[in-house]
């Protein structure tokens, strides 16, 4: 079992009030057995999801204004998707700290992405409560703004070849083919080489540790030379 001390450690958090945390660890099953707790964690849960909504989409407006209104609720809602949560909880090592019943230990309660996701909530309530709003955001945006870079620059890179192909077919009226020229490397390292050619014309080169990378930055290259990025 992981100590409340060793948590907030992993988590770079300090609560002043140590037993707002433990609620927040404590699930509706451990309740159930130890009817002298005096609550358990789905009140600071509701909370801490109220939270990371405003705090998500405030650091997303601060950190994004180019974007409209809908690019920020869909980038907001990739960063707390309950598998995404639920991941933020495992990093930190949240799961063995979860105080849950016979019962749900089992049955994998510990490793369950909807009881990870709403311990994760329920900590942001609890530490809302303990130290205020601006804790919650030193706390949750080291974790969430790379997850954020990391989406976008997927979706421009996957929106790449969609460009390059209306582009390629207005323009040139052909339709972009990509080519695999290379494989390096061992099997769990592996770097690819495609290239994007128009009506026999090489257009662009991408390198990337997966065929469908590869083409997307290929697709990159070859939106860059035809002056459209």
């Amino acid at each position: 079992m992981t100590t409340l001390e060793e948590l907030q450690a992993r988590a770079g958090i300090a609560f002043h009030d140590a037993s707002l945390l433990r609620r927040a660890l404590t699930h509706h099953s451990y309740l159930n057995e130890h009817p002298e707790e005096p609550e358990d964690n789905e009140r600071l849960e509701f909370l801490g999801d109220a939270v990371l909504d405003f705090l998500s989409g405030s650091m997303l407006y601060n950190r994004f204004p180019e974007m409209s209104e809908g690019q920020l609720t869909r980038l907001r809602s990739a960063l707390v998707r309950t598998e995404q949560l639920a991941a933020f909880a495992r990093r930190l090592g949240i799961g063995p700290a979860i105080r849950l019943g016979k019962g749900e230990t089992e049955a994998g309660g510990h490793h369950r992405e909807s009881v990870l996701c709403a311990t994760f909530e329920a900590i942001v309530g609890a530490l809302y409560i303990d130290s205020g709003l601006e804790a919650v955001k030193q706390f949750a945006e080291p974790l969430f703004m790379p997850v954020a870079a990391a989406v976008v620059e997927q979706q421009t890179t996957v929106d790449a070849k969609s460009k390059f192909q209306e582009w390629a077919q207005a323009e040139l009226s052909h339709t972009p083919r990509y080519k695999t020229v290379s494989e390096e490397g061992p099997d769990h390292e592996k770097q690819f080489s495609v290239e994007v050619r128009v009506n026999g014309e090489l257009f662009g080169v991408g390198l990337g540790r997966s065929k469908q990378a590869a083409a997307q930055a290929a697709a990159v290259d070859a939106l860059t030379k035809a002056g459209t990025v």
